[in-house]
């Protein structure tokens, strides 16, 4: 058996992050590498360490490796002084109530004391304890995106950041620690009370200025620094007094304490004192203190809230020359770290005032100063960024620096259409900025053109950082914001497109028929049957992915509409087209469609889209239209042609010059769904493969695990790759739970073909746990006569129950035929053939003569059918050619089941193969 010593480094780096409860797409977040390396790292820990499944190894590490995991929480650069007593008393609350709040004015202390309180009691939570940081935050309707980033998490298809939050956290037991929430009180608490509903084991410890206001919440009053006794101030302006190279006598401690009472004991106030002393000593600090605006009465901000630290921050303000006072308000525009370059630009200074400013506001403890590779970067605390944007306003100044911080975001958001290497690293650096500079725009008339331009920038980056769910709301917001009602059109068009990405079918139908309503206010009739063509085909092309579907009627009613609109416009016309095949032919077997089609209309009508939308030149019209023709060739029982058609669509796809785009990526998704069936359907497993690990590894769906592997686990399970498939199917699981659970009975065929190869490994405990999958994702017909049957007879003929087999699939093809003409046509006849000779059937012979034609040209089918009528025949030498056929599409159970069926010594070589599968015996013939 291996040991930890066979393990490598990254394998290591895997089992620990496994003990700590990870999931694979958290994994890869954590050590910078994909989620489909993180798979091959659990599917080599699983042989390597000779565990059954990711559970045991979770054990396993969870026992060899007690330590906890690092806390990330930030990494103060000074020491924590005193607050012994408050310490104590916050983590009691915590431990006694779910949600906490530390409420206190600005500069009293209140992050510092909160994290040192979640350090001292991260050996609490199993998971962890996250820290949130809302300082760069302009928009209460953000905190979602905020704590998702803290997390590493992605938004799910079919739910908001908050559902998807939400769903990670349901199992967690971790802290959460939200830091100033001030400005964005309403929306954290709107935030907070469906997360703490919903994560039993879930604690949240905010700071805040004011409380949260919500019925659940406790409130700690952080009190300022003790000035009495043993002083908590004291020794806070003694240490970063000597920090500074100033170390201070005993002697000085009543002066010293004269002054932190000054300050009224606020930790903020103390610090920056103290980061005067070298160079103003004692006495001018005590003069500095006393200056008679320390308590402020003017301003649109002056309230008590403000008062205590804008008297230390007057004061420190006095001290600068006027020209880095200048430079003081006009950075404090910025909501998140800055470069010299952007300062100089937003500021309206020359490039080397600046970056001197700069320093020299650094030294004073203005800023924060944060060195990197690629550059230093400076931030002001929030107390003193809003400080310098209300002197900022006073000086009249207010209006030309956020025009100038709108310029600036604009130019970033253009230079970001450049991919590189580094884009999302450049992304997450200014988007908190381009956020703010897009909300303040939204509500200026005056710079309502500025406000549309940044609003699309915006849409289009957050989409390419796979922040859909706001890719979506910002083209809908650049909808409203534009002037030209083909501009409204074309926003609400591209956000019908990302909604569709994220699988909600209802706001791509309120979309598209939103766009057709702008259009015709452009005067664009033609745009506008596009538009409402697409929603009708949408509503039965997706219908999977609607909460409410429109009626029959209602999208008819759209199809004719369209009609009427389209004229002799070519776009109109192959967008008519294809909602005709759609929807009045049900091409695409909706959930609301008739139960039987008209195949040759539904062909004809398919081919004749497609004509309209190749001759347009439009790739993804034409993908569409190829959708509805594949389709269309399944209902006819032309397994070749559908798989033909479904291949030339992802030809078709690879060669468009639109790949990155909302439109381009829901295509080729759905694409190379369809490839990975169709190719299944003819047998093709080595296509079906490829085409299912290139979906399976798209970025797009990197947070939705079971959507990308639940095709890639059929073919594995149908080829006996039950390697791939156990680590694939980790992930499955691990991403449906995330997900909480939906129940997609597209998901059906992939839980129960994970279903069927445990049974096969003999793993009944797996095995029900996927059965458990299955019932939750609801029963179908497809599952009672199309996959469900075939899973179902091929379980009971590995156990030698061929007679349970031929009645499990006793309806010819034809009584079914909406369910098994899909991709399971083929082996639906092949399987039921092979069971009908292994139970003795008197019509065996004529059964199998007829599936030998239905399946001519599918090399694993036929290979079944071939098998099946030797077996009959007792020709050993044909039953045994088969396991080369077997062999060579790379379907190892057949060829290992094929042995068994031979008999003899040829069973002893087929039972190794299955045991080198890691499958059981086989028990019966």
């Amino acid at each position: 058996m291996a040991t930890e010593g066979d393990v490598s480094p990254r394998e290591a780096e895997v089992l620990e992050l496994l003990g700590a409860r990870f999931s694979n797409a958290e994994i890869a977040a954590k050590l910078f590498i994909s989620v489909r390396t993180v798979e091959s790292h659990v599917s080599s820990l699983l042989r390597k360490l000779e565990v059954p499944d990711r559970r045991a190894l979770a054990q396993r590490a969870a026992g060899s490796q007690p330590h906890q995991e690092p806390v990330p929480l930030p990494a103060p650069l000074t020491s924590f002084i005193g607050r012994a007593k408050e310490r104590a008393e916050l983590s009691e609350m915590i431990m006694a109530h779910r949600q906490v709040t530390a409420v206190g004015p600005g500069g009293v202390g209140k992050t510092r004391l909160a994290l040192a309180v979640a350090a001292e009691v991260a050996g609490r939570y199993a998971d962890g304890v996250w820290f949130v940081d809302l300082i760069p935050l302009t928009d209460p309707g953000m905190i979602a995106t905020a704590v998702a980033g803290a997390l590493g998490l992605g938004e799910q298809p079919g739910r908001d950041l908050t559902e998807s939050v939400i769903a990670a956290m349901a199992d967690r037991q971790a802290l959460l620690v939200f830091d100033n929430c001030e400005h964005v009180v309403d929306g954290v608490a709107l935030f907070l009370e469906p997360l703490l509903a919903a994560c039993p084991r879930v604690r949240v410890l905010a700071t805040s200025q004011a409380r949260l206001m919500v019925p659940f919440e406790r409130v700690y009053q952080v009190p300022p620094l003790s000035l009495t006794g043993e002083s908590d101030a004291v020794a806070l302006f003694t240490e970063r007094a000597a920090a500074a190279g100033w170390p201070l006598d005993p002697p000085q401690h009543d002066q010293i304490a004269a002054i932190c009472a000054r300050l009224d004991g606020m930790a903020l106030a103390i610090e920056l004192a103290a980061a005067r002393y070298p160079t103003l000593g004692l006495d001018g600090i005590t003069a500095g203190v006393s200056h008679p605006l320390r308590m402020l009465t003017g301003g649109s901000r002056a309230d008590e809230r403000h008062r205590s630290v804008r008297a230390v921050l007057d004061w420190s303000h006095a001290l600068l020359e006027p020209a880095d006072q200048e430079l003081l308000r006009r950075v404090s525009i910025f909501v998140a770290p800055f470069t010299v370059s952007a300062a100089a630009e937003v500021a309206g200074f020359a490039m080397h005032v600046v970056a001197d400013g700069l320093a020299r506001l650094a030294e004073q403890s203005l800023l924060v100063v944060t060195p990197a590779p690629k550059g230093t970067s400076y931030r002001a605390l929030e107390t003193i960024r809003q400080y310098g944007t209300e002197r900022l306003s006073q000086a009249g100044e207010l209006a030309g620096a956020r025009a100038r911080h709108l310029r600036w975001c604009l130019t970033q958001a253009a230079l970001l259409a450049v991919a590189g290497p580094d884009w999302r690293s450049r992304f997450d650096a200014v988007a908190d900025d381009l956020r703010a500079g897009l909300r303040w725009a939204a509500s200026e008339p005056e710079q309502r053109a500025d406000a549309y331009r940044l609003a699309r920038h915006l849409a289009e980056l957050t989409f390419t950082r796979h922040l859909i769910g706001e890719s979506q709301q910002r083209f809908e917001q650049a909808s409203a914001l534009a002037d030209d009602p083909a501009a409204t059109a074309s926003m609400l068009r591209q956000a019908a497109e990302v909604a569709g990405c994220r699988t909600r079918g209802d706001d791509t139908y309120r979309l598209y028929r939103a766009a057709a309503q702008a259009a015709r206010h452009a005067g664009d009739t033609a745009g506008a049957a596009v538009d409402l063509a697409t929603a009708a085909t949408a509503a039965y092309r997706f219908s999977s992915t609607f909460v409410q579907l429109p009626s029959e009627e209602e999208a008819a009613a759209l199809v004719c509409e369209a009609r009427s609109l389209a004229g002799d416009d070519p776009a109109a016309e192959a967008a008519v087209a294809l909602a005709e095949a759609g929807v009045l032919s049900d091409a695409f077997g909706a959930v609301q469609g008739p139960a039987d089609n008209a195949v040759p209309q539904t062909l004809a009508r398919a081919e004749r889209a497609v004509e309209l939308a190749h001759r347009l030149g439009d790739p993804l019209a034409e993908s569409a239209a190829l959708d509805a023709l594949t389709a269309a060739h399944a209902w006819a029982g032309d397994t070749f042609a559908c798989a033909a058609t479904a291949g030339r669509r992802i030809t078709l796809l690879s060669m468009t010059d639109k790949p990155e785009t909302p439109g381009g990526i829901h295509e080729l998704i759905d694409g190379l769904g369809m490839a990975v069936q169709t190719s299944l359907g003819v047998g093709n497993l080595a296509d079906a493969l490829r085409w299912g690990r290139q979906l399976a590894g798209h970025p797009a769906l990197a947070e939705v695990g079971h959507r990308a592997t639940s095709w890639l686990l059929v073919a594995d399970a149908l080829a006996g790759d039950v390697g791939e498939l156990l680590a694939a199917g980790t992930r499955f699981l691990d991403a449906w739970r995330r997900a909480d659970s939906p129940a997609k009975a597209a998901l059906g065929p992939a839980a129960a073909a994970v279903a069927m190869i445990h049974n096969f490994r003999g793993d009944h405990d797996a095995e029900r746990e996927w059965q458990v999958v299955l019932e939750r994702l609801g029963d179908s017909s497809e599952r009672t006569y199309g996959y469900g049957a075939l899973f179902d007879a091929m379980r009971m003929l590995h156990h030698g129950h061929a007679g349970e087999a031929m009645e499990r699939m006793a309806p010819e093809p034809g009584q079914v035929w909406k369910w098994v003409t899909w991709i399971w046509l083929h082996w639906y006849v092949a399987i039921r053939a092979e069971a009908t000779v292994l139970a003795g059937s008197p019509d065996a012979r004529d059964r199998l003569a007829d599936a030998r034609t239905m399946v001519a040209g599918n090399p694993v089918a036929g290979a079944i059918v071939e098998r099946a009528e030797a077996f009959l025949d007792q020709d050993h030498k044909r039953l045994l050619a088969t396991a080369d056929v077997f062999e060579a599409t790379g379907c190892r159970y057949q060829v290992a089941r094929t042995m068994v069926l031979a008999g003899g010594e040829h069973a002893a070589r087929g039972a190794a193969v299955l045991a080198d599968l890691g499958l059981a015996p086989i028990t019966g013939t």
